[in-house]
């Protein structure tokens, strides 16, 4: 069982704001269109399955959902996105991994190195950080009033490797292997996943404290904020 994380926190209620002000929702609409590349179908689709099921805990409309199926599909004209992964090190030597879904690669890498220098890090080549970090599912679940053993119980016996305890929610970790089983585990005995992805799990985290602390998290946020990032990931461990 693994302990609190202050940036779990931070970047949690960032997604709530996200969510109140619609940016969320450009997100899973991207993730959708490129899921859907691979079928339309949810039953055969994993990743077209989860993107819906996300968009669904975010109270998507269905419309949005089945045009964004479509547009992937052919049967309405729309735009190719193109998954890119971009890597280098922020302030204080941390490491930083970036997740874009764009249609202009190079008005993206452009953006995304901008920030990268304005804020005190520089662009690294394919691999120069990512060998920190390993692939796993993560699993996002409101308390709800349940108990931590109980949680514990559940997701050891589906497969899962780890469960994080924070005030209001619990967090899963699992393989990628396990991850779709944990997820529908947990689905079918009626918990509230608010959130379930793969993503990079840094294997050693750096504590980052003090003006970097602000450097870090600043950076990771302005980086978010482009529409085209889907994702950021670092090692950072921001302490108070």
């Amino acid at each position: 069982m693994s302990g609190h994380s202050k940036w779990a926190t931070i970047k949690r209620k960032k997604a709530v704001l996200d969510s109140k002000r619609g940016k969320i929702f450009t997100k899973l609409i991207k993730e959708i269109t490129i899921a859907a590349r691979d079928g339309g179908d949810v039953n055969g689709n994993p990743r077209l399955r989860l993107a819906v099921d996300n968009a669904k805990a975010q109270n998507m409309p269905l419309d949005n959902i089945e045009r964004a199926i479509k547009k992937a599909t052919g049967e309405l004209e729309g735009v190719t996105y193109h998954e890119l992964t971009y890597e280098g090190y922020g302030p204080a030597g941390v490491a930083v991994l970036v997740e874009v879904a764009t249609d202009n690669k190079n008005r993206t890498v452009a953006e995304v190195r901008h920030l990268f220098s304005k804020n005190g890090g520089s662009m690294g080549e394919t691999g120069s950080v990512a060998w920190m970090f390993d692939r796993k599912g993560v699993i996002t679940l409101p308390a709800e009033g349940k108990k931590e053993d109980d949680v514990m119980e559940i997701i050891l016996e589906a497969g899962a490797d780890d469960l994080t305890t924070e005030e209001d929610y619990f967090e899963v970790t699992t393989s990628v292997e396990s991850f779709e089983t944990v997820r529908r585990t947990l689905v079918e005995k009626s918990f509230t996943v608010e959130n379930a992805s793969l993503q990079w799990i840094a294997k050693n985290m750096i504590e980052v404290k003090g003006e970097d602390a602000e450097k870090v998290v600043k950076m990771i946020e302005s980086l978010e904020d482009l529409d085209d990032v889907q994702n950021v990931y670092s090692n950072a461990d921001i302490v108070e």
